[in-house]
């Protein structure tokens, strides 16, 4: 996203902040968390009398918009590397928490010719049938997700005959959308994404196994310019009722 981009983005996140008393400090997340969130924000209004608001997004597009002075308190990352990169340029406070653990997800629409159940080795029969017509997956160089779905086609040895049909999303939620669109094989997505309704009532799923990529360890991180707010909100996301609410979407305990 470009630094015009960004500034309509944040201006038009920042309009509703006066309307009311409660603290709303801006708050970047990576586009797997948005169900997980959309429930947790409610939770965390009702306790804290805080109303965060959510940007969602790739974390290695949200981390360069951070490092770019976008106006955002804290960074929600479905990696650490991105919050890593904040650390070292002085952009966060520290190196961050981890509050959750990922796990890939291999998905179709009901009616398409991959049967999730028979895992990656059944589009490795699709692919050497000539029936995979297009096949989704997150930009691997700025989505976690992306990165993990690259790491297993590669131990797999599928990357480069997926490669021509591959269509990538600019975050996992688009190629959540790519996935169920008409002609397209699957994708690989987020289990959290996997569990939203809107795709449980279209679709099926199976787990990629872990040993095929690398963790995705979920991390957090206040930036430079966090508030008061913002910390309270984030001792609430490291908090167990936060874990229970990560649990229901898919996401590990740390």
């Amino acid at each position: 996203m470009h630094r015009r981009s960004w500034l309509i983005l944040a201006s038009l996140a920042l309009a509703p902040a006066t309307s009311g008393a409660a603290p709303r400090p801006l708050i970047a997340a990576a586009a797997s968390l948005q169900p997980a969130l959309e429930e947790a924000a409610a939770l965390i209004t009702a306790e804290t009398g805080i109303a965060p608001r959510f940007a969602y997004g790739a974390s290695g597009n949200l981390a360069r918009q951070i490092a770019q002075g976008a106006p955002f308190e804290m960074l929600l990352a479905a990696d650490e590397i991105s919050i890593q990169k904040l650390a070292e340029a002085g952009q966060s406070r520290d190196a961050g928490h981890v509050f959750a653990l990922g796990r890939l997800a291999l998905f179709a629409v009901r009616g398409s010719v991959l049967n999730p159940a028979g895992g990656l080795e059944a589009l490795r029969l699709l692919l050497a049938a000539g029936r995979v017509q297009r096949f989704a997956i997150a930009n691997p160089e700025i989505a976690p997700y992306g990165r993990a779905a690259q790491e297993a086609l590669r131990r797999l040895n599928l990357w480069e005959a997926l490669r021509p049909r591959l269509v990538f999303g600019e975050n996992i939620a688009q190629a959540a959308q790519f996935a169920m669109m008409e002609g397209a094989t699957g994708g690989l997505i987020a289990l959290s994404l996997a569990l939203s309704p809107a795709l449980k009532a279209r679709g099926d799923f199976s787990l990629v196994p872990e040993a095929l990529h690398e963790p995705l360890r979920h991390r957090l991180a206040l930036t430079k310019r966090a508030s008061e707010a913002a910390l309270r909100v984030q001792a609430w996301l490291l908090s167990s009722q936060a874990a229970a609410v990560f649990a229901r979407h898919g996401l590990q305990n740390r």
